[in-house]
């Protein structure tokens, strides 16, 4: 009894489990294979991109997406290729399809970019708030939304945006970009606030590079001291050969030396 059970068992492995097992072992080679060529075709992108080549690295792409129609990293390299060949609605399509893909705050900001570069400040505005929610700690997304909102008459709200750039950084020319809103509005009391607040970076950024101690600096003084003392043998022999009769030389010959 208990064989007649065990040959059943065995009957319904070889029925069912062992074509599933055969099946997913012969898939292994396959998907080996299919990394690679995806591999491959990025490596290619890449390279295309640096080289200067975007019809190669275009075609690469468009190639990964086809297999991979979700590759939210593919649609966001291709925006970028589209927007350096100032193709600005396909940049706009990759950008946005990358982001209903993968929420990622890049793609927002590159969106934003492209709003700007094409003088959608309100949109770009927009893509630049969203970006900094979700990723606030990057200085170059408020100084973007800064330039968005100035683009937009809002002086006010982009220098609190640039404020907020510049105390992740504390750039000095993030003070210099607050500098120009406030000159261009005319803002005489706030000009010179911001004028003693770059000075005052500019004096702390000068106390930090301290000169080498002095003594650092000894074993050059005393070489310039014998490098001085043997230049100047060769004028005291001058001196004790002008103290000789014997050795005088002639009074065309001294002016010439004077």
């Amino acid at each position: 009894m208990i064989g007649i059970a065990v040959l059943a068992v065995l009957a319904l492995y070889l029925t069912f489990g062992f074509p599933i097992f055969k099946r997913k072992k012969a898939e292994t080679p396959h998907n080996a294979r299919y990394d690679m060529q995806m591999e491959k075709l990025w490596n290619a992108a890449q390279d295309s991109m640096r080289d200067h080549k975007p019809l190669r690295a275009e075609k690469a792409l468009l190639t990964i997406l086809k297999f991979d129609e979700k590759n939210a990293a593919a649609y966001n390299r291709l925006g970028i290729l589209y927007a350096k060949e100032q193709k600005f609605d396909e940049a706009i399509e990759c950008f946005e399809i990358a982001q209903s893909l993968d929420n990622n705050p890049s793609s927002l900001h590159n969106v934003g970019l492209i709003y700007l570069e094409t003088g959608s400040y309100e949109k770009a505005a927009m893509a630049f708030e969203q970006a900094i929610e979700l990723e606030s700690n990057i200085p170059a997304r408020h100084i973007a939304l800064a330039k968005a909102r100035e683009k937009l008459g809002r002086t006010k709200s982009a220098i609190e945006a640039l404020e907020n750039a510049y105390l992740l950084d504390h750039n000095i020319n993030t003070l210099r970009q607050i500098l120009n809103i406030h000159e261009a509005a005319g803002n005489t009391e706030a000009l010179a606030d911001v004028t003693a607040r770059i000075e005052e970076q500019l004096a702390k950024e000068s106390a930090v590079a301290k000169p080498r101690p002095h003594g650092k600096r000894a074993p050059r003084t005393a070489q310039t001291a014998r490098t001085t003392a043997k230049r100047a043998t060769p004028a005291k022999r001058s001196t004790q050969a002008a103290a000789t009769p014997k050795r005088t030389a002639p009074a065309t010959r001294r002016v010439k030396q004077i």
